[in-house]
């Protein structure tokens, strides 16, 4: 394990990758009955999330997701529920919905927090994005390419490029594959 300290007093902790679970699409979940596309209880619930309430009250978040998936989500529908969220730049309910889970014990995996990371990124919060990524570190799931990317983009968009420097050369030390989306954030 490798720590790195960071300025603002986040402590990273990077482990190696055989350490930690994979970050591959779960299939045959036997809660997924249709395709995400077609799951209109996704809407229905984002219809009814109090959106333009302030603070936003998490047992009212709760309970609405219990309502509409009493037995919980596939994860391919709780990342589409995810990102339209994070779309929509609604920060605090991704980052409720993504407590949902973690409280639920519902399975995480990278491409949960890479749209909650997204939204971050989306609403310029890069100090929660780097949480995030640590987060995930310290749950042992796996961080990928795009979860990075959005990781560096936050930071970017927050000014923090020192932060988005060292991640660039986290990936490099974990053999993440860097692309044009890795470096075009690094250099913005």
């Amino acid at each position: 394990m490798q720590e790195k300290s960071i300025a603002d007093g986040v402590s990273w902790q990077w482990q190696v990758r055989s350490q930690t679970r994979s970050c591959l699409p779960i299939h045959g979940s036997a809660r997924r009955t249709e395709p995400v596309e077609k799951d209109d209880r996704i809407q229905a619930l984002l219809q009814r999330l109090p959106f333009s309430k302030v603070p936003v009250r998490e047992n009212e978040i709760f309970a609405a997701l219990d309502q509409t998936f009493p037995q919980g989500l596939a994860a391919p529908t709780s990342t589409h529920l995810l990102s339209a969220l994070a779309r929509k730049r609604l920060l605090d309910l991704t980052l409720i919905v993504l407590n949902w889970h973690e409280v639920r014990k519902y399975e995480l995996n990278c491409y949960h927090f890479s749209a909650v990371i997204d939204a971050c990124a989306k609403t310029g919060t890069w100090n929660k994005a780097l949480s995030l990524c640590s987060d995930m570190v310290q749950s042992k799931i796996e961080s990928n390419t795009i979860s990075f990317n959005s990781t560096i983009s936050a930071c970017e968009k927050g000014g923090a490029w020192e932060h988005a420097l060292h991640l660039v050369g986290v990936m490099v030390q974990n053999k993440l594959q860097r692309d044009r989306i890795t470096f075009n954030a690094a250099i913005s």
